[in-house]
């Protein structure tokens, strides 16, 4: 299954793709921000969208949305990944359709967890 993950910090994106090595998910791409990983979700199917939060120029709650309004994408498992757990950020992301949530730091059985959790609701 490919997978993007979507984060500004390249240490975050080496460790997302080490976690997702370590539960067998290898064809991964990577873009590091909204706006890239949108462009990059037009041209190839993506089975699993992880994306950071906090973002620029496009955050990742924005790439959410986007991706949620698109006929083509809207299907698409959505986990959000954020430093921050506040409950309105929470219920922002819900309401954008978020499949999942996941607070840093985290680890790959956490990561195993929800993408599971993901894929049993797709």
């Amino acid at each position: 299954m490919p997978v993007l993950i979507v984060d500004d910090y390249k240490t975050m994106l080496r460790i997302v793709r080490n976690l997702l090595k370590q539960i067998d998910l290898a064809d991964v791409d990577e873009a590091t921000d909204g706006g890239m990983a949108y462009s990059m979700m037009k041209a190839r199917p993506y089975g699993l969208v992880i994306s950071d939060w906090n973002m620029v120029p496009v955050t990742g709650l924005e790439l959410l949305q986007k991706v949620r309004a698109d006929s083509d994408l809207k299907h698409t498992p959505f986990i959000m990944v954020t430093a921050e757990s506040k409950t309105e950020n929470v219920i922002a992301a819900k309401a954008a359709g978020v499949s999942n949530y996941i607070v840093k730091p985290f680890n790959a059985e956490t990561l195993r967890a929800k993408i599971a959790a993901v894929m049993s609701a797709a």
